[in-house]
């Protein structure tokens, strides 16, 4: 009796360490789940500043090239042109 009762409790105890450790790593995962979660909001905010500078850049080119820079001048240029363009199309709306 006492060989069975041995097993049983060797398997009892390999039962409480296994749910042990599944309770460890099910709160690993929620920590990890947790950091890629914020690492994936720290990406979009990245992103978004990346935007944002990227458009302040491009302003700042067409305002360098109206000072009278020679680079990037055929930019300003188009720009101005479709500019005028979208204004013109306003205006052809208005007065009908």
């Amino acid at each position: 009796m006492s060989k069975i009762e041995e097993i049983v409790d060797a398997l009892e105890n390999k039962i409480s360490k296994i749910l042990h450790k599944q309770e460890v790593l099910k709160q690993t995962n929620a920590k990890l789940t947790e950091q890629l979660e914020e690492q994936r909001q720290e990406l979009l905010n990245q992103q978004e500043e990346i935007a944002s500078w990227a458009e302040k850049y491009e302003t700042l080119k067409i305002a360098n090239s109206m000072l009278g820079s020679d680079e990037n001048k055929r930019e300003t240029k188009l720009k101005i042109n479709a500019l005028i363009r979208d204004i013109d199309h306003c205006i052809g709306q208005i007065s009908e």
